[in-house]
């Protein structure tokens, strides 16, 4: 059977391959996945690359022939592309908007969702294959930085405008549950998940830090009409404080006419929606808080409780739903997931409560194995 390298035979940095290559005779077994290796053809001539897999990397001419003599295995670099498929590591908001001041269609994010859009009903496999390299490297690289994460997802609707109450709850709450030593992640979007990444974002700060910030975001309500004013106050927040929590954002170039949000310190962007969708969850192990939402958000619902019924991921998860009105009477949800759950382990994991001031301590409860 082939021996396949875990995470530690991975190079995803510059720092990375001089300090293999300072202390290894050989990089057979290892993965160098977009490192810029054109400063180092000294060193690729004098160590060994047989066995080695370099994914996106440019080199030198004397050093790709060298290496391609040895046997390595060598993915280029693609031209013209305007995402990276081979990234090692995830993206940030700096990353995505770079170059924000000319105007949002001008950023890595837009012209990612341009290209999208041109390619994904044209039956190209080239570019079919490309999307699923790009986003098999965002998982990996997603998996990377949540090691020891004690993850809880929260969940709600795009159109959650800033300046609303529902708005500066979901920032509450982001802030809350960071507080507590908790990895908050999100679709990554505009709305609640934008609240919940900026609550993260700010809760180290003093605490009426979030509250000048929520009436500074007040003033560009929306992406719509206007994704770069949107995205422009964001990063003004960012400015005025500089040094923000840690939260991690997933959204998708599917939706791409949403944009994602400047306040998540990672961003896993995909392609591909239901890998995003089923990634999201996944991950969250200390559960999930589900804000009102629409079609999306009862999709996310029943995406969670499915594997909670079945325990395909073994112990069930905590599932806090807020509002009971929304979710009983709007859009009764909870009934069918009480169904569900009865007289399964999933029971003692679900909760409605009112208001999200009540979610934290619901998700506790849950956690703990107590539904009542």
């Amino acid at each position: 059977m082939p021996q396949y390298p875990d995470h530690e035979r991975e190079i995803e940095t510059l720092a990375e391959f001089d300090e293999v290559v300072s202390r290894a005779k050989s990089l057979d077994g290892y993965r160098v996945q977009s490192v810029d290796l054109t400063p180092r053809t000294p060193a690729l001539l004098s160590i060994n690359t047989s066995g080695a897999a370099f994914l996106g990397c440019p080199m030198g001419t004397e050093a790709t022939a060298k290496v391609h003599a040895d046997g390595a295995l060598v993915f280029p670099p693609v031209p013209d592309l305007p995402f990276n498929p081979y990234r090692g590591l995830l993206y940030t908001a700096d990353a995505l908007f770079e170059g924000l001041d000319s105007g949002y269609e001008s950023t890595p994010d837009a012209l990612a969702y341009e290209w999208f859009q041109r390619t994904k009903a044209d039956g190209d496999i080239y570019a079919s294959m490309l999307r699923c390299i790009h986003d098999d490297a965002v998982s990996d690289a997603l998996d990377e930085a949540l090691v020891g994460a004690r993850v809880v997802g929260v969940m709600g609707g795009h159109a959650m405008a800033r300046g609303t109450d529902a708005y500066t709850g979901a920032a509450h709450l982001g802030r809350t549950l960071t507080r507590a030593g908790l990895t908050v992640a999100t679709g990554g979007g505009p709305g609640a998940m934008e609240a919940a990444n900026l609550g993260a974002y700010l809760s180290a700060a003093p605490d009426d830090a979030l509250g000048e910030a929520l009436e500074l975001l007040a003033g560009t309500p929306s992406f719509v009409p206007s994704i770069t004013e949107w995205a422009k106050a964001a990063f003004a927040v960012r400015d005025r404080w500089p040094s923000g929590g840690d939260s991690v954002g997933i959204p998708t170039w599917y939706y791409g006419h949403e944009p994602p949000n400047a306040f998540a310190g990672h961003i896993a962007k995909y392609f591909a929606n239901a890998t995003r969708e089923d990634g999201l969850l996944a991950r969250c192990t200390a559960g999930v808080v589900f804000l009102p939402g629409a079609a999306g958000t009862v999709q996310e619902i029943f995406d969670n409780a499915t594997p909670n019924y079945y325990e395909s991921r073994g112990e069930p998860t905590p599932m806090v739903l807020v509002n009971r009105t929304h979710w009983t009477e709007r859009l009764p949800t909870w009934p069918l997931l009480q169904a569900l759950a009865k007289e399964r382990p999933m029971q003692a994991r679900i909760a409605l409560v009112d208001t999200v001031e009540e979610a934290p301590a619901a998700l506790a409860r849950l956690a703990a194995g107590k539904n009542a």
